[in-house]
């Protein structure tokens, strides 16, 4: 995975995007998808671990039951019900995922899961927590074109100017040219695609340019 991002960043090396603005550009770009295959991996690692939750649950009894899938299994199944569930039993909603930082609402984000990404914003879930690459969930709803949580999370007053760890605002990882990026929409799809990411490349091309003028 390393490898093949690496020669693709070598591959554009000459192209015509401004050299540091570029480098930055592509290698937030690589982080993400790799950060993204993580939360793969973690939300893995949280659904063999259903069954035990579920009798330690029982065992103790909370006062307010939770539901026995994770909160991050539940926003990639899309099941909302269990999301609400988690916030009425008052899970932590900016826990992050060990591997990747990500929160709850990073991870609706991403994924594009308007409903649940409005819930946990309602549920006052911080709007600029960051995953391990500095990204708020902004920046990933902005980079995935996720235009109604864009929308909701600018009504809620998300910081706009924020920077991830490269420097980059979320409106920057939407200005540069579409065609220098398309090969990582498509890694991600291709990767990602199995649990529920939904990338559509011709939408994202068209959209791009709404996110940045939303963003300005």
């Amino acid at each position: 995975m390393k490898s093949n991002a690496h020669n693709y960043l070598l591959k554009l090396k000459n192209k015509a995007m401004p050299k540091t603005f570029k480098i930055n550009y592509l290698r937030t770009l690589v982080n993400m998808s790799l950060v993204l295959l993580l939360l793969t991996a973690a939300c893995g690692q949280s659904s063999e671990k259903l069954k035990d939750d579920a009798t330690s649950n029982t065992e103790t009894k909370a006062e307010v039951m939770k539901p026995e899938i994770d909160i991050q299994a539940a926003i990639l199944s899309d099941n909302l019900e269990a999301v609400k569930q988690h916030i009425s039993a008052g899970t932590d909603l900016n826990k992050k995922d060990p591997m990747t930082g990500a929160t709850p609402l990073i991870t609706a984000a991403s994924f594009g899961k308007n409903k649940i990404a409005q819930a946990l914003i309602d549920a006052g879930a911080d709007l600029s927590a960051k995953n391990n690459d500095g990204a708020t969930a902004l920046h990933t709803a902005a980079f995935f074109c996720r235009v109604e949580v864009v929308q909701s999370l600018i009504d809620a007053k998300a910081d706009k100017t924020a920077k991830n760890n490269f420097g980059m605002t979320p409106r920057e990882s939407v200005i540069g040219p579409f065609v220098e990026i398309k090969p990582i929409y498509e890694m991600l799809q291709q990767q990602l695609g199995p649990i529920g990411l939904k990338i559509e490349l011709t939408e994202i091309e068209k959209t791009r340019p709404v996110i940045a003028m939303m963003l300005q």
